[in-house]
């Protein structure tokens, strides 16, 4: 038996649907999956119906895009057991997940002007069934045209670079604003959820827990594709300082993943989701 806790579906940035997630998940043996699509609570309800048909228990999730303005770093939180459309998660969501997808289309306009033969229909095309056209979606678009074989690599930085440590931004890069990281944190509160610290070693985020822990934070994702033995090993200090849940997962994106990974390779294991149900229950209490 193993839990996967971070796993995305063609809602936000996988091009599989939830039946095709759960079929490689119960190919692997997976028990506990919990889907954490990018800011939206879309499809939750389906999934864990479906999930019930596979005998897998679909726990719902979410991973909400906030930012460190101290440091200027994005900051991703993971809820778990939230309450599907909840009311607190949609009014702070649904204005990003709309940005996100105009400024989706500004970049394929920026493209198409600099020479790209794409499309912005192809790109709504690829992104069907979803909350809108993601950066994946367009390099996808760009494989499909021949401009390159990976979602990930040469030209992927060449559009998209944020232009830090002195480089220049990429032609297609438009600067999103997020939501502060602790309001992030309070929003899955409010939705009944567990808000736990996503990645932390990727965005270099381990100087803000002290913060998101006063704001409520009560996991940290330790074990992740993307993190190395150091990573992990400052991430466990912080949770066991602030008494943190240690939480993992595969970040499962499909063929749109910044590495091959197999759904519950990152399984942190059932003590794991055992912490997180009875975390969500102290919460209900209070």
């Amino acid at each position: 038996m193993k839990i996967e806790l971070h796993c995305h579906t063609n809602i936000s940035d996988c091009p599989l649907s939830i039946d095709e997630v759960l079929e490689l998940a119960l190919a692997q043996g997976v028990s506990h999956l919990a889907i954490t699509n990018h800011d939206t609570t879309k499809g939750l309800a389906e999934a864990v119906e479906k999930g019930k048909r596979y005998g897998i228990e679909v726990i719902p999730g979410i991973e909400m895009s906030g930012f460190d303005f101290e440091k200027g770093r994005r900051v991703h939180i993971l809820g778990y057991f939230i309450e599907p459309g909840h009311e607190g998660i949609e009014s702070f969501c649904e204005p990003l997940v709309k940005n996100r997808h105009l400024a989706s289309e500004e970049m394929v306009e920026r493209l198409i002007a600099a020479g790209y033969k794409i499309t912005w229909e192809r790109c709504k095309e690829i992104a069907h069934g979803g909350t809108g056209v993601y950066k994946q979606h367009i390099m996808h678009a760009l494989i499909e045209a021949g401009y390159t074989d990976s979602i990930y690599g040469p030209l992927y930085k060449k559009l998209f670079n944020r232009g830090q440590n002195g480089e220049k931004p990429g032609i297609a890069f438009i600067p999103m604003e997020y939501m502060d990281a602790k309001t992030a944190v309070q929003v899955i509160l409010l939705a009944g959820g567990v808000p736990v610290l996503a990645h932390p070693g990727q965005y270099g985020n381990f100087e803000m827990v002290p913060d998101l822990v006063e704001a409520g934070l009560q996991g940290i994702e330790v074990w992740h594709p993307l993190h190395d033995e150091k990573h992990e090993e400052q991430a466990k200090q912080l949770a066991r300082k602030y008494g943190l849940i240690m939480t993992g997962g595969s970040d499962f994106h499909g063929e749109y993943g910044e590495k091959p990974v197999l759904i519950g390779s990152k399984s942190p294991g059932m003590e794991t989701f055992e912490a997180l149900l009875a975390r969500t229950r102290k919460n209900e209490s209070i």
